[in-house]
């Protein structure tokens, strides 16, 4: 197995880690326990052409291997670290606010793992990496510093970090 770059690594405290690998658990477990007795309960009914429980519990049992596929690969990259400090500075786990040059609105971001931010669905945020051309830009930056960036059609944009908060 190989270990992941830094650009596929998803930053995750251990709390998120755990909710994950607890997650994986139960869907491993009794939801593919239940999902395979209903396949089984399905085909003792006979004709599968026309079965539309069959076909339903195919369809769940699809949805949740691609969830537990997903969860594995978000393991495998996983890198667990303590929340960010409070110190103002754009990392991995930051609630990030910036404005753009010339603008007086600001515009608030998660910068990090949109898993980070599908644990908590109380919480609607952007996501962007910080391998994302913004992303990339304001790391390391500390409140009140600028940076630019390009983006894909090469245009300059200019940021100035506003905020940044431990998610």
């Amino acid at each position: 197995m190989t270990q992941p770059t830094q650009s596929d690594t998803i930053w995750v405290t251990q709390e998120a880690f755990d909710r994950l690998q607890q997650e994986l658990a139960h869907l491993k477990g009794d939801v593919w326990a239940d999902i395979t007795t209903k396949i089984a309960a399905a085909r003792d009914e006979g004709d599968l052409k026309e079965n539309g429980g069959y076909h339903a519990a195919r369809e769940e049992q699809g949805k949740t291997k691609a969830r537990i596929d997903q969860l594995e690969a978000m393991l495998r990259k996983a890198e667990v670290g303590e929340k960010p400090a409070d110190d103002g500075l754009a990392e991995a786990g930051m609630i990030i606010t910036i404005r753009f040059a010339g603008d007086t609105e600001t515009e608030t971001f998660l910068l990090g793992s949109r898993e980070l931010l599908s644990m908590d669905s109380s919480v609607e945020l952007d996501v962007y990496s910080p391998t994302s051309p913004l992303g990339a830009a304001i790391l390391g930056k500390t409140v009140g510093e600028s940076a630019t960036y390009e983006t894909p059609n090469g245009k300059s944009i200019t940021v100035e970090l506003v905020a940044a908060k431990p998610f």
